[in-house]
């Protein structure tokens, strides 16, 4: 549930309605670590999905051992996710299947394996924390891969190789590594021409020469903006630090006719965003 406290933005309600002590504190120590609002929320999806999943099996959270674990990840990378209604309309052969222009594949009917993995770390922190604190059980029932931990690490690693991760859980899938996406310039083109407004055309140019997120792009400021060294300042999305980046020379032509465009009809200062949508009345 979303609140409207800063220090604590969402909160994990138990079937009765009431605040779930264990996840709360759990929340409190991502936010002291200096983790984003969105970070707690993804986090207490993964811990809500293991709720319900102790709730249906009657196991209280910290009983739970490591044949709950192993069930739990079979379930979810069985099971069909709750809001697949819309997904189950569209023609079997396009479900999980790629997009044939950019890459990017359409959501399935159950979690994707990065989602899968994703929650099993999230549990293993979990229970960490509760374990080092005296709150939970004494085995944590997200562990470790043995096979990693029995042997030193690293021991035969290629200098000329990448380092790869150590910590590694018993129960996370395999992530497949995915190739990097990208979009024909005749079909980007295309895109670009039937844009209707210098502040869409603005957007989409510095969207793709910079390389920030979207929710990056949409936060700017005027006083992020730096014509004269092609530069403009986001906040980033993980560490919340503001970061310089370079734009190209075109995003920043269309941005000033779309400013010209808003003359005398937003307010002006250093502070303003630099993103508007007018509102048209119909008399």
């Amino acid at each position: 549930m979303e609140t409207s406290d800063r220090y604590e933005p969402y909160r994990l309600l138990d079937a009765d309605g009431a605040a779930v002590a264990p996840v709360a504190v759990f929340f409190q120590e991502l936010l002291a670590a200096g983790k984003a609002a969105a970070t707690v929320r993804s986090y207490g999806m993964d811990l809500l999905r293991w709720w319900r999943f102790l709730h249906a099996v009657k196991v209280p959270w910290d009983r739970a051992t490591r044949v709950d674990a192993r069930d739990f990840s079979c379930w979810i990378q069985l099971t069909v996710k709750p809001r697949a209604t819309a997904v189950k309309r569209r023609p079997a052969r396009t479900i999980g299947a790629p997009n044939p222009v950019t890459g990017k594949t359409s959501p399935g009917l159950g979690y994707a394996p990065s989602t899968v993995a994703h929650s099993e770390t999230v549990l293993r922190k979990f229970y960490d924390l509760h374990r080092d604190a005296g709150s939970g059980p004494l085995l944590n029932p997200f562990p470790l891969d043995l096979a990693r931990r029995s042997s030193r690490a690293h021991a035969h690693h290629n200098p000329m190789d990448a380092w790869a991760p150590e910590r590694t859980g018993r129960y996370r899938p395999t992530v497949p590594r995915r190739i990097p996406r990208s979009i024909p310039d005749e079909w980007f083109n295309s895109l670009f021409a039937a844009l209707r407004s210098n502040r869409d055309r603005a957007m989409i140019a510095f969207w793709i020469s910079s390389g920030v997120r979207a929710s990056e792009l949409i936060g700017v400021r005027q006083c992020d903006i730096d014509p004269g060294q092609q530069l403009i300042s986001v906040v980033r999305k993980g560490s919340r630090a503001r970061q310089q980046v370079p734009a190209s020379a075109d995003a920043f032509v269309w941005l000033r006719l779309y400013q010209q465009e808003l003359h005398g009809l937003v307010p002006r200062g250093r502070t303003q965003p630099v993103w508007w949508t007018l509102a048209c009345s119909s008399g």
